[in-house]
């Protein structure tokens, strides 16, 4: 089944590959890259923040990795950067927690991705929905959303 996320990559012809999997809520990073069949090194998460200018951003690191918000501050050009509230996910970028997809959010933000990324032929992001995750050149995730590489964790 194509997502949203997948519609739009398929329209600047920006090529993929679709997986599909059974999604338990309650599943880490590392069971999803072992479901996959892959190092969770080469699986991202998607991470909306806020900075202290009340700008939002995207940060896209490693499954297993953590988000430093003192480097994402520093990388964004932020005082300070926090998480937002889980429920403002949803109306901010039209995704749910589990599901977000750094491709096709309501709004692009400035989206930063973890500079390990750039070493990896391809990496596994959201496809926007719980269950469905997208194999992508890094170097074609950049072009798509604009991204940034920066040390994140």
């Amino acid at each position: 089944m194509k997502t949203n996320v997948m519609r739009l990559l398929d329209a600047k012809k920006i090529p993929y590959v679709g997986h599909e999997y059974e999604q338990d809520p309650s599943m880490t990073g590392a069971e999803i890259a072992s479901i996959l069949g892959e190092e969770a090194s080469c699986v991202f998460k998607t991470l909306v923040t806020v900075g202290a200018s009340k700008q939002h951003y995207v940060f896209v690191i490693p499954v297993e990795a953590e988000l430093d918000l003192k480097k994402a501050a520093k990388a964004a050009g932020e005082k300070a950067i926090s998480m937002i509230k889980q429920k403002e996910l949803l109306p901010l970028t039209g995704y749910v927690h589990g599901g977000c997809s750094p491709i096709g959010m309501k709004k692009a933000f400035p989206t930063f991705l973890h500079e390990s990324a750039e070493g990896l032929e391809h990496i596994y992001v959201s496809a926007g929905r719980l269950g469905h995750q997208i194999e992508i050149a890094p170097a074609d995730l950049i072009k798509m959303v604009g991204c940034q590489l920066a040390e994140l964790v």
